[in-house]
């Protein structure tokens, strides 16, 4: 980070930011306000960092960082949700039609 970065709180190019407490507190107060919300872990990658994304019954879904894939089963378990390894078992069906749906809607508007 330069001089100049610092003083302007501006990451370096090329930097992802890191989780923070602003990130978790989104997730828990997402998850308290739906209903049949389940949580998958997105791995590292050269490019992120771990996310975690939540999938609500109707599809509705969000991301943010994690620390990593413990805290965010350390998070799951604290609102008493399941949480799966995206990786591993993909992501739920009702997120792609959900996703879709919103798209089209978007399309319809104009937007």
């Amino acid at each position: 980070m330069g001089i100049f970065d610092r003083l302007r709180g501006r990451p370096k190019a090329g930097v992802t930011r890191t989780a923070n407490s602003r990130d978790t507190e989104h997730l828990a107060e997402w998850a308290r306000q739906r209903r049949g919300v389940e949580a998958y872990v997105e791995p590292r990658t050269n490019v992120t960092h771990t996310t975690v994304v939540l999938v609500a019954h109707d599809g509705e879904w969000t991301r943010r960082r994690i620390d990593n894939p413990e805290a965010a089963r350390a998070l799951a378990k604290k609102l008493s949700i399941p949480v799966y390894d995206a990786a591993i078992v993909g992501y739920p069906q009702r997120m792609r039609e959900y996703t879709r749906r919103k798209a089209e809607e978007e399309k319809r508007r104009g937007i």
